[in-house]
């Protein structure tokens, strides 16, 4: 199968119209009739990952988080962005990203995280579409089978996605009332707390919270478990690879990135 039949797999899966106006998912580099025998997995294209793309002789890169935002001046090797596109195009690797339309789309990023939670009943936290005549948007919001302490919410998310430690914001706010209504916002959730405030959600479990986000999220009565970005998105990888293994023909090796989270707590 070629570049682009894969691609076509991937938009599948998550259709392009599915993403935010300001991002910038899809083919971004490659050729698409690069016949494909080998393809990576991975949440970002670091230094780490383009790497291990060119060492394990990949003929295609997919990744969660686009390496190119922006329009490029230049593209040479004293920029590091340019520098791994250059580095994809001379080893003749094709690469292709999924951003907020795999947040978005049907049984994707808010759905497989919601899921891990057992969120029931969700709905979408931020509408941002519609698919087949429903809302599809950024998160989910809804209830949990049975109502928890913040500890055990916590203790929860730890264990569903693997993490060594969260980040929790407004926990004396709470004043140890059970939790049953959460929401999950994967990724940057900085922008997400009023909406949660606005669903009734007591937790929003998410990323990238700052200070004055986090006390001013627990001030709207809603208290914020920052599980870090990559903490969350993660699960992205395996999800992507098995559907890969699951849609494709059979003639390709489909491999994945090592986890990498970027954060540690010394």
């Amino acid at each position: 199968m070629q570049c682009r039949d894969w691609i076509k797999i991937l938009d599948r899966l998550a259709p392009r119209e599915y993403a935010c106006d300001w991002d910038n998912p899809g083919f971004l580099a490659g050729r698409g009739g690069k016949e494909v025998e080998r393809i990576l997995v991975a949440l970002d294209a670091t230094d780490q990952v383009v790497e291990q793309a060119v060492r394990e002789k990949a003929d295609l890169l997919v990744t969660h988080h686009p390496l190119i935002f922006k329009p490029l001046k230049q593209v040479n090797d004293e920029h590091f962005i340019s520098r791994r596109i250059l580095q994809l195009i001379q080893a003749d690797i094709g690469y292709f990203a999924m951003h907020t339309n795999f947040d978005a789309a049907p049984g994707c990023m808010a759905d497989l995280a919601a899921k891990r939670l057992g969120i029931l009943d969700g709905e979408p936290l931020e509408v941002t579409g519609e698919a087949d005549g429903s809302p599809i948007g950024i998160g989910k919001v809804g209830r949990l089978a049975e109502p928890v302490t913040l500890e055990e919410l916590a203790a929860n998310v730890k264990t569903a996605f693997g993490l060594p430690f969260v980040t929790v914001y407004g926990a004396e706010e709470a004043g140890g009332r059970p939790v049953s209504r959460i929401a999950v916002s994967p990724g940057s959730g900085s922008s997400m707390t009023g909406f949660a405030a606005k669903k009734g959600a007591q937790v929003l479990v998410t990323g990238d919270i700052g200070h004055h986000t986090g006390i001013d999220a627990a001030a709207c009565g809603v208290t914020v478990i920052d599980a870090g970005h990559y903490g969350l998105e993660h699960i992205f990888i395996p999800f992507v690879a098995e559907y890969l293994r699951r849609e494709g023909d059979g003639s390709a090796q489909v491999l994945t990135a090592a986890p990498a989270f970027p954060v540690k707590m010394l």
